[in-house]
């Protein structure tokens, strides 16, 4: 071979660095505990060189040399965040080694170097550990991972120096590493790999529970595409089938199928009376995972009006297998979820859609359209569910975050994860289908970034603040603490009569005085009147969003609230000599309020009777609470003309006890 190739890689060339004091980087510490997050994939080379540096330095400077040339390929310009200071360190680092790790080079050209090493560490290392009798498998795992990383870099050095084709006995001992690195994969708490099985934890009874409910696949038709790689992959569970059919990530379904079973062992651990036989999973616990997992699901539904998706079979050996597979299906909806995680009512509307297209499976529902079996809307393809499903729904997400301007847009202009999860709060979300319409009003906002229109211009009905807009006016110190100002200007009024009058406050029972303080009922409705007028207006950024509805109930609070501005001061100038009689005799044991007109104080009656109702339901917050829950029709109209029917909120009311306490 060339001198070049056995001096080693070519000496590297570098641009004038900064000063020692601007290197944030230490070259005693950079290798793999301050990698830039987008340089996150040379961290493992990086570990593997200062574990085998004392070993073998030149081997670890071949790994180093090797983690450089990746981090140029994948930051060419070195624009990302500390790339560019952590290139330069590792730069000098190599520099600094190389004249001293060649001198204690054991073999001629590197690439044999790395060959004898990567065949001495299969040989003595990792057969060894395999051999064991009580084998570590953290150590196993740290092992082949090591492995795997030797040939990754000896693959790159023999294609440097041109090595035409490596030893066979390599390529076996590669294979063999590459085959094991899945067995022996990183885990958090549970080994559930084939490996794993002779782990203390694995030998919990309950965990055994958990898992074998798991292993359960007994009736389920796997796809002929998978049937490969289930013959591959040995036994496979229930989570592996969803993944077949509705095409969740691997690693997914890895993560969700520990959550799942940690769920189920320490649910049915815990229950008194303890089940018999332990090691056979009981329907209480799965009971109690799937009450807890899909209670907002089922109010969900309700709210909506809707019949939810959890379709139990006749058989009752199936019941537990189809719970565990809607279980299974929605926490593998969450896990691959992401930033939609924020938005607990749109995955309400994936997971509803998603639990029908698996009723029909099992079933073997047939479609009216084709004429066969029902499919999964959007296959069961690699990584399918996270491009079709997700990846939609995340654009419309990043499309309203670039209008916010990075805060500085006026905050009608954009939603955030919120504004956008409240479309799922009525049923117009239905409107989208399933598959999802890519012409539906959630997806207006992503179809008009496509043709390159401008983002404020926004089509009526397309996705928006569906609930509140706000429009930022001084207006809204009385608007946001109306109680408060309407209490300070009616007690001002009442005080200001009182002084004017020139009695003393036990004489303000005179019929005089209490005409005059009697006239804060009719300040009472102008300010009810006012209020009733900011609300439309602070909230008209988003009128064209509202349902008919809600523009009725404003415009009828506004036409409600003038007629009390106009009847009351009617009904207080003019006495009406020729009022019913009936009203007089009721009110004629008052003697002190005589010189009330009777019918101003039967209409300050009807106009304070909502608030004494509300008042009444203030000290009863139970029934508040059973009255915003209540689906009954003449409820819902009442709490209509009091507020929007919004799903979040519902209910939430302190205890009698508290109330009592605190009050």
């Amino acid at each position: 071979m060339s001198s070049a190739h056995e001096s080693g890689p070519q000496v590297l060339t570098r641009r004038p660095s900064r000063s020692a004091a601007t290197t944030i980087f230490s070259l005693e510490v950079f290798d793999n505990e301050v990698v830039p997050s987008s340089l996150g994939s040379i961290a493992p080379v990086l570990r593997v060189a200062t574990e085998i540096e004392n070993e073998r330095p030149r081997v670890a400077y071949l790994c180093r040399f090797y983690a450089f040339e990746k981090a140029h390929r994948l930051d060419l310009s070195s624009s990302g965040r500390g790339v560019r200071q952590f290139k330069t360190a590792l730069l000098q680092r190599l520099e600094r080694d190389n004249a001293t790790s060649l001198a204690s080079r054991v073999k001629k050209t590197d690439a044999r170097e790395i060959e004898s090493f990567y065949q001495q560490y299969y040989e003595n290392y990792i057969r060894a550990l395999d051999k064991g009798e009580q084998a570590d498998r953290a150590q196993l795992g740290k092992a082949y991972q090591t492995a795997g990383v030797l040939f990754e870099v000896l693959c790159a050095v023999n294609k440097t120096e041109k090595v035409e084709e490596v030893a066979p006995e390599i390529i076996a001992a590669a294979r063999d590493v590459q085959a094991k690195k899945e067995i022996y994969a990183p885990y958090n708490i549970l080994p559930l790999d084939s490996a794993g099985a002779s782990q203390s934890i694995m030998q919990l009874e309950e965990v055994k529970a958990a898992v074998a409910a798991l292993w359960n696949t007994r009736g389920l038709n796997w796809p002929a595409g998978f049937e490969q790689h289930r013959q591959k992959a040995g036994e496979l569970d229930i989570l592996d089938w969803l993944r077949a059919m509705f095409g969740f990530q691997k690693d997914n379904v890895r993560n969700q199928r520990e959550h799942l079973s940690l769920l189920l062992a320490d649910n049915h651990i815990r229950l008194i009376p303890k089940p018999e036989p332990l090691n056979k999973l009981d329907d209480r616990a799965v009971n109690s995972v799937m009450n807890k997992l899909f209670k907002n699901y089922k109010t969900w539904c309700k709210f909506l009006g809707r019949k939810h998706s959890l379709r139990l079979p006749q058989g009752q050996q199936e019941v537990q297998q189809r719970k565990i597979l809607y279980m299974g299906l929605y926490l593998l909806i969450w896990g691959e979820a992401a930033n939609v995680r924020f938005m607990p009512e749109c995955l309400c509307y994936i997971f509803h859609n998603m639990a029908y297209e698996l009723h029909g499976l099992l079933a073997g529902n047939v479609s009216i359209v084709t004429g066969e079996n029902i499919k999964p809307s959007y296959g069961g393809d690699d990584e399918s569910f996270l491009r079709k499903v997700i990846t939609p729904i995340y654009r419309v997400i990043d499309r309203e975050a670039n209008k916010s301007k990075h805060g500085k847009a006026p905050h009608s202009s954009w939603c955030n994860y919120d504004d956008l999860n409240e479309y799922f709060w009525s049923s117009d979300c239905f409107s989208l289908g399933w598959p999802m319409r890519d012409d539906g009003d959630f997806f207006k906002s992503t179809r008009d970034m496509a043709q390159g229109k401008k983002a404020n211009r926004r089509k009526p009905g397309s996705t928006g603040k569906s609930y509140f807009v706000e429009t930022r006016t001084f207006w809204h110190i009385f608007r946001s603490f109306d109680r408060l100002w309407t209490f300070y200007i009616l007690a001002l009024q009442a005080l200001v009569i009182i002084a004017w009058s020139g009695v003393s406050p036990l004489n303000i029972f005179q019929k005089d005085v209490l005409y005059s303080l009697s006239s804060i009922f009719i300040t009472a409705a102008f300010l009810r009147f006012l209020q009733s007028i900011l609300d439309l207006i602070l909230n008209f950024p988003g009128y064209h969003r509202w349902k008919f509805t809600d523009v009725m109930r404003n415009i009828l609070k506004i036409v409600v609230s003038l007629t009390w501005v106009i009847l009351l001061p009617v009904c207080y100038v003019h006495t009406f000599r020729t009022a019913p009689d009936q009203i007089k005799d009721v009110l004629s044991f008052l003697n002190k309020v005589k010189g009330i007109p009777p019918l101003y104080i039967m209409a300050v009656a009807l106009y304070l009777l909502p608030n004494l109702l509300t008042a009444a339901l203030f000290v009863f917050p139970m029934l508040r609470r059973w009255i915003e829950n209540s689906d009954w029709h003449i409820i819902r109209f009442l709490l209509w003309w009091s507020q929007p029917r919004i799903y979040v909120g519902r209910g939430m009311h302190e205890s009698q006890f508290a109330l009592i306490k605190y009050t």
